[in-house]
C-alpha cells in the first residue's frame, strides 16, 4: 500500500471514532467468485438473509461487481432479486438488467485486440483466444473435454460464435480472454503492458487465464459511476472483494473489505478482514458493519 492509501485508511480511523464507530452505509458493492459465493458456487441461506435484511429494512443498495459476463451474473443478480446497476467484464460494462439500459461501456478496438492475438500466436500457437463482445462469446478454439483451461462461465455455457478471428473480430471488443500456461500469459502480460500501456490494462487471476480489457476499465471506476449515478459518497459505500481485480473499488470505497481467502494485495488495501468464504464471510461482514453499526476491526 503507498503512503498516500495508507494515510488516506488512518484518516477514515479517525474519523470513525468521532463517530462513535457508527457509520451509514447506503450502498454495497460485492465481487462474486471467492467473495459472495462459496466453494460451491453458491449464494449461502445466511447471505441472502443478511442482505434481504439490510436492502429491506435499512434501504442499503447492492450491487455486483464481478468479471464475468451477464448472462453467468443474472442468475445471482435474480436469486438476490435486486433491481439496480449491474457491473460486469471488471468494470467494462455497467448496465441496468430491468431495462437493458448501457451506463457505461469501455471496450478495446478490434485493430488492438487483433494485434495482441496475432503476437501472442506468433510466439505460442497453442494459447486460446476468446472475445466478449456485449454478451456474446467468440472464440476460435473450443474443446469442451480439454477441463484445464476451463472458465466458470464456459463451464456453464457454450460460445455463441467459433470460428477464426480475423472473421469476427471486426468490432470493439468488450473483454479479451487468453488462455494456457501462466508463462505464456506472463509473457504476454508484460508485453502487454510495455507496448499498449495507454490502450489496455490486463489481470490474471488465475494462472491459465489473462483478462485484457480498455486501458480506463476497472472496478472502481465502474463503481463511481453507479454511485454518481446513485448520488451517494464514496464515504456511504462499503466495497468487498477477494483478489487482484478487486483492489481499486476496495481502496476506493469508504469501507474495504477483504475475504480471509483474499489476495495478499487485497488483505493489505483493506479496512477490515472478514472471515473466509466458505465461512460465512459476507454475512458476516453485512451483518457487523450495516446491521449493528459497528466499525471495522481495529477502528
Amino acid at each position: 500500500m503507498t503512503a498516500d492509501w495508507g494515510m488516506m485508511k488512518y484518516r477514515r480511523l479517525l474519523w470513525y471514532r468521532r463517530r462513535g464507530n457508527t457509520m451509514k452505509i447506503r450502498l454495497i458493492a460485492i465481487d462474486l467468485d471467492g467473495t459472495l459465493l462459496n466453494s460451491q458456487k453458491e449464494i449461502s441461506p445466511a447471505a441472502l438473509d443478511v442482505i434481504h435484511q439490510v436492502r429491506h429494512e435499512k434501504s442499503v443498495g447492492v450491487v455486483i461487481t464481478t468479471a464475468r459476463p451477464p448472462r453467468s451474473t443474472l442468475p445471482f443478480y435474480k436469486q438476490l432479486s435486486l433491481r439496480g446497476p449491474m457491473i460486469n467484464y471488471n468494470g467494462a460494462l455497467v448496465w441496468m438488467p430491468t431495462n437493458g439500459k448501457v451506463l457505461l461501456h469501455q471496450p478495446i478496438p478490434y485493430n488492438i485486440a487483433r494485434g495482441i492475438i496475432r503476437w501472442s500466436r506468433e510466439r505460442y500457437p497453442n494459447i486460446i483466444v476468446s472475445a466478449e463482445i456485449g454478451d456474446k462469446w467468440y472464440t476460435d478454439a473450443f474443446d469442451p473435454a480439454d477441463k484445464a483451461y476451463l472458465t466458470e462461465t464456459s463451464r456453464a455455457y457454450k460460445p455463441d460464435v467459433i470460428g477464426p478471428f480475423d472473421e469476427w473480430l471486426n468490432q470493439p471488443v468488450t473483454k479479451l480472454l487468453l488462455l494456457g500456461r501462466p508463462n505464456w500469459l506472463t509473457a504476454v502480460k508484460q508485453a502487454v503492458q510495455e507496448d499498449l500501456p495507454g490502450e489496455v490494462t490486463s489481470v490474471q487471476t488465475e494462472d491459465y487465464l489473462l483478462q485484457i480489457m480498455h486501458s480506463s476499465v476497472s472496478k472502481m471506476a465502474a463503481l463511481a459511476k453507479v454511485a454518481a449515478e446513485l448520488r451517494v459518497p464514496r464515504e456511504q459505500i462499503m466495497a468487498i472483494g477477494d483478489n487482484a481485480n478487486d483492489v481499486g473499488m476496495i481502496q476506493w470505497a469508504g469501507v474495504g473489505v477483504a475475504m480471509a481467502n483474499g489476495h495478499v494485495t487485497c488483505l493489505q488495501a483493506a479496512d477490515h478482514v472478514t472471515d473466509h468464504h466458505d465461512d460465512e464471510g459476507v454475512a458476516n461482514v453485512i451483518r457487523h458493519i450495516v446491521l449493528e453499526g459497528k466499525a471495522p476491526h481495529g477502528a
